[in-house]
């Protein structure tokens, strides 16, 4: 599975308004590197995140993981609403 489709689903498996959810994947200057922007709706910011960022935190060590055991990429994840 792809990272970014990875990413969509872990978030849409915590957000209430699924079909508001959208993440992106976008260039960065290091090669090595992958930055995701996930854009929620405002009400599931707090959601997303978590107590104490646990949420957000797992998201992230997640895709982290899985980009290990295949490319092995450093991976950006901003998170914002709109």
């Amino acid at each position: 599975m792809e990272l970014r489709e990875l990413t969509e689903k872990l978030v849409k498996s915590v957000v209430v308004n699924k079909e508001d959810v959208s993440v992106k994947e976008f260039p960065s200057d290091d090669e090595k590197t992958i930055v995701l922007e996930v854009l929620v709706k405002d009400d599931d910011m707090g959601r997303l995140i978590g107590k104490n960022g646990k949420t957000a935190s797992a998201i992230r060590t997640l895709v982290q993981a899985s980009s290990a055991l295949h490319d092995n990429k450093y991976v950006k994840i901003n998170m914002d609403k709109f």
